[in-house]
């Protein structure tokens, strides 16, 4: 009994611990601002202004693809650009599935995957004349115009099943309001690695027309 109560104060203590930092982790980085339109419990339509990003197209299954393209752009912002200059952490870090790669020789084996597009959002006192240029050729500044997209929010570990079944949630919204989809879903990560699963902010966008 002893050592199951110390067990359990262990695990309430991490918890604390997780709730405690919960709030620096998320609030202490720069998020993109936006207008909310519309709302249905966990689903939102928002407006987001003009940004600017950091894109890496990184190839392969969805999970390789995002570690990889996240530390190729976490290399960039934490100095290694012309002007060795570290840009601050921001939220979320985004992925959105591209064309798929063509299958043309000598490229067969890496043409069998898709494409995706990993974003970092730039801080927004930047603007594309003073953001330091990327060394690495992968990494590519890109303005992106204001949009609004229709963005179901969840918590957890955002495997495979818990985006397909938010995807399908969000699809049935769009389809009652009859509201036409322009792009391909992006999904938008907002913790460390290390965040709890019940503390994490996970969500899927998707732009539609205004």
């Amino acid at each position: 009994m002893k050592t199951r109560a110390l067990w359990w104060g262990a695990v309430a203590g991490v918890l604390a611990l997780g709730v405690a930092l919960w709030g620096p982790i998320v609030s202490n980085v720069d998020q993109p601002k936006y207008t909310v339109v519309a709302s249905d419990k966990n689903i939102e339509v928002r407006d987001y202004p003009p940004m600017i990003v950091a894109e890496v197209e990184v190839a392969g299954e969805r999970r390789k693809a995002i570690r990889e393209g996240f530390r190729t752009i976490a290399d960039y912002i934490f100095g290694n650009n012309l002007s060795a200059q570290k840009v601050a952490m921001t939220a979320p870090v985004t992925q959105q599935a591209s064309e798929k790669i063509a299958m043309t020789a000598p490229v067969t084996q890496q043409g069998d995957g898709e494409a995706w597009r990993v974003r970092f959002v730039m801080p927004a006192n930047y603007t594309m004349e003073t953001l330091p240029k990327p060394r690495n050729p992968a990494v590519e500044l890109k303005k992106i115009e204001g949009k609004r997209f229709a963005v179901i929010r969840f918590s957890g570990m955002a495997g495979e099943p818990s985006l397909e079944r938010h995807m399908d949630e969000l699809k049935t919204y769009l389809g009652a309001r009859k509201i036409t989809s322009l792009a391909a879903p992006t999904y938008a990560f907002y913790n460390p690695p290390w965040t709890l699963p019940f503390l994490r902010r996970n969500e899927i966008m998707i732009e539609i027309a205004h």
